[in-house]
């Protein structure tokens, strides 16, 4: 065998492949140069592994050792759009990842910054007196209820039973929906049961919480209602209403499906169940249907009498308190409960404390479901999207932004506040004259609904209803529902304040935000709301929230002698 020479030999026998000719002559060259110096090796060794590389990329398989190369690139790209703080501890310097905009609460020191010009700024002119424009809304009013009174209804194909689930404002779709598919199938409703809810804990029943006698009688001319089955269907059933087939309806389901699906069965066994039944209907339906949801929705749903008359007094207690600004008052609707923020898996100024009180309440309500595997809360991530709920502090913030002062009277219509004591202080200091239910209604006009949250609600729901500026801060069926009732009786208009909340978790992070800048922003989100207060329904929308076209017709309006109009009033 031949020796390894140090410099090489043309007879090696190592494994090596032959090098390529095209890349051999210069090879040859790059060998010689090493003997003067490293420095051409090196450069020429980059060279050689740039040309392998683009050469890889030419070939079929070779994007394949790109591709890390890539994926890298793009990530070190995308990390660097996020900043960094550079923080000098004891001479050791420790790099700290920021958080984006928006995406930490620090809305109290937002307030202590802007509270000063708060309390400086001089009374003159009350938001609450001129919130609404009413120059850039077209008129509408009510007429949902188009019946013939004199008609006759045909003879029923049957009993249709169905349970109502939720709180409040959901067993109210299930009712109206319900209403709708009874009418649809030409069939004999029952009074919707009420199943008890192990969230909302609620045990009361439909003549608890609605006027039954009312209801039957403002739908008799469209939809036959019975508050309980008849003998003889009973007796079929064994009076076990358990043994009645329940049918398994899917969500959002046509009225194609109940005719093809459900009339055979009503029509064969004279009595059927459907439970659940909460979105059950699609949005979409022919106008004759539509027209007996907004029948029942905005007619024939009124609440029992001992919820009107505290419900009553209390408005007439907020009107009396507002005096000041001609018994106009402002109301919020406040999801910042215990199990909301849990829910919302928000994070605020608590600490450990809060994580730990947080994650007791979600799995009390919801076991399991946020630690099931691959589950990845982002709190931070919430906030930037507007999914956290708004403290009272944020709320009052936001409210003395728009111009609402601190003579203005508001109701927060809110279950248990998490930590009450000190999120609501701050809302109290902006608006000394805040009130809840447990403020306005004595503790004796409560204990009958104690313990009771849907019979609370309708107390809440009346007076938000009754305000001249209605403001929702997180969503659901509550405001959903308000917002439609409100705009059902005041010209179409919703009259309520619908904050952008990825606007404000940007605001809020802003300690240094000047107050002119904060106020020019809060009053151009007011005049947003204006403007999209009297929306109409689209296709995929709900007509609970949209009342027109389907529930109000536009009001006439008619040229007098000098070429003027007026509205004409029913």
């Amino acid at each position: 065998m031949h020796g390894l020479s140090r410099l090489g030999s043309a007879r090696s026998t190592t494994s090596s492949p032959p090098s390529s000719p095209r890349f051999r002559h210069g090879r040859n060259k790059n060998i010689a140069g090493s003997r003067v110096g490293s420095g051409g090796g090196k450069q020429n060794l980059v060279e050689k592994l740039v040309v392998v590389l683009i050469s890889a990329v030419f070939k079929r398989k070779g994007v394949l050792l790109v591709a890390p190369l890539l994926y890298i690139s793009v990530m070190l790209l995308y990390m660097s759009s996020f900043g960094f703080d550079v923080v000098d501890l004891k001479s050791v310097v420790v790099v700290r990842k920021r958080a984006p905009p928006g995406s930490v609460y620090r809305s109290p020191q937002v307030f202590q910054k802007l509270w000063p010009f708060m309390q400086a700024e001089a009374i003159t002119n009350n938001t609450l007196m001129t919130a609404w424009n009413s120059k850039v809304h077209q008129p509408w009013k009510p007429c949902a209820d188009r019946s013939n009174s004199n008609a006759e209804l045909p003879k029923s194909n049957g009993f249709l039973i169905i349970e109502a689930n939720g709180g409040l404002n959901q067993q109210r779709l299930s009712i109206c929906d319900a209403v709708a598919v009874a009418g649809l199938l030409n069939a004999t409703l029952v009074i919707p049961i009420f199943h008890l809810n192990s969230v909302w804990r609620d045990s009361s029943n439909f003549g608890d919480i609605f006027d039954e006698d009312f209801f039957m009688h403002a739908l008799r001319s469209n939809v036959n209602v019975v508050k309980e089955l008849p003998e003889d269907i009973l007796q079929q059933f064994d009076h076990n209403i358990s043994s009645i087939v329940n049918l398994r309806v899917k969500g959002w389901s046509s009225p194609t499906h109940y005719l093809q699906k459900v009339l055979p069965k009503l029509q064969q066994l004279g009595a059927v169940r459907i439970a659940p039944f909460s979105n059950r209907l699609a949005q979409g339906v022919p106008s004759n249907i539509q027209g007996l949801r907004c029948l029942a929705n905005f007619e024939a749903l009124r609440f029992s009498e001992p919820i009107r008359m505290l419900a009553e007094k209390m408005v007439d207690r907020m009107v009396k308190n507002s005096s000041q600004s001609g018994g106009k008052y402002v109301s919020v609707h406040l999801r910042f409960e215990t199990d909301m923020v849990a829910f919302s898996c928000c994070e605020y100024d608590g600490g450990e404390e809060e994580k730990h009180e947080m994650d007791i309440a979600r799995e009390r309500s919801w076991r399991g479901k946020f630690r099931k595997r691959g589950r990845v809360i982002r709190p931070g991530a919430n906030r930037v999207d507007g999914k956290c709920p708004l403290t009272p502090l944020e709320v009052g913030m936001m409210l003395r932004g728009m111009g609402f002062d601190n003579t203005t009277s508001v109701y927060v219509a809110a279950g248990k506040i998490y930590k009450a004591e000190k999120y609501v202080a701050p809302l109290r200091q902006m608006f000394p004259r805040l009130e809840t239910k447990d403020t306005l209604a004595t503790p004796e006009e409560l204990a009958a609904f104690k313990g009771h949250s849907s019979r609370l609600a309708a107390l809440d729901y009346t007076v938000c209803l009754h305000s001249e500026v209605f403001v929702t801060t997180q969503g659901g069926n509550f405001p959903h529902f308000l917002m439609g009732h409100r705009r059902y009786l005041y010209g179409g208009h919703a009259k309520t304040i619908k904050p952008d909340k990825r606007k404000l978790a940007l605001l809020f992070d802003r300690p240094n935000i000047r107050w002119d800048d904060f106020k020019r922003q809060m009053k151009d989100m007011l005049s947003h709301s204006d403007v999209k207060g009297s929306e109409l329904r689209k296709p995929s929308a709900s007509l609970y929230t949209f009342p027109m076209p389907d529930c109000m017709c536009k009001q006439p309006e008619a040229s007098n002698e000098h070429g003027n109009t007026k509205k004409l009033t029913s």
